[in-house]
């Protein structure tokens, strides 16, 4: 009789547990939003969001990752400044001509040429006219010029900012001051 009892409840422990089992979904869901997410329409009206807003705007003074502040306008007056003030961040064990010669080549010697000397596959072929040479005496360029002129751009060049991060850009100056520097010998 003990033997019996011992099995019957070994029959209905198994056909309990068996019965609870499905094979689509776990057995225990602590955290059940991690599996069925909530809905949101993109543009609902939501208590989460306040003033009917459909995001949430960043604090206010926040900087995205990967970006940092630079304090200078898109101006002849900032451009001038930036010549006279902005120094590379970088430190000589941080400089790396052989990088800043492969983004030169690739985003800068189109126009203005391998050698800096503004006689780019472009300019050869009358593409694109008026590409001055890096040892051209009434440019008198330095790194913050050249800084600025990536970040912004000048005249028909465009802006570089969004193709070279901060550190690209500083390589870059580093190579253009050293073509500069074989130019002038």
């Amino acid at each position: 009789m003990k033997s019996l009892i011992k099995i019957l409840v070994v029959v209905i422990m198994i056909s309990l547990f068996s019965s609870c089992k499905k094979d689509s979904r776990p057995n225990y869901q602590f955290m059940p939003n991690m599996y069925e997410p909530v809905g949101y329409e993109t543009y609902g009206e939501y208590e989460v969001f306040p003033d009917e807003q459909s995001a949430m705007l960043p604090a206010e003074g926040t900087i995205a990752r990967g970006y940092s502040l630079f304090d200078y306008e898109n101006t002849n007056e900032d451009y001038e400044r930036a010549k006279l003030e902005l120094k590379s961040p970088l430190d000589s064990t941080q400089i790396n001509l052989i990088k800043g010669k492969e983004l030169y080549n690739i985003y800068c010697g189109i126009c203005h040429g391998t050698k800096g000397n503004g006689q780019g596959n472009l300019v050869k072929r009358e593409k694109i006219l008026g590409i001055p040479s890096y040892d051209d005496v009434g440019r008198a360029i330095t790194e913050g010029s050249i800084y600025h002129t990536i970040y912004y751009g000048k005249n028909a060049m465009g802006s570089y900012v969004n193709q070279l991060n901060e550190e690209e850009r500083w390589q870059v100056v580093s190579y253009v001051l050293n073509l500069k520097a074989d130019l002038e010998k």
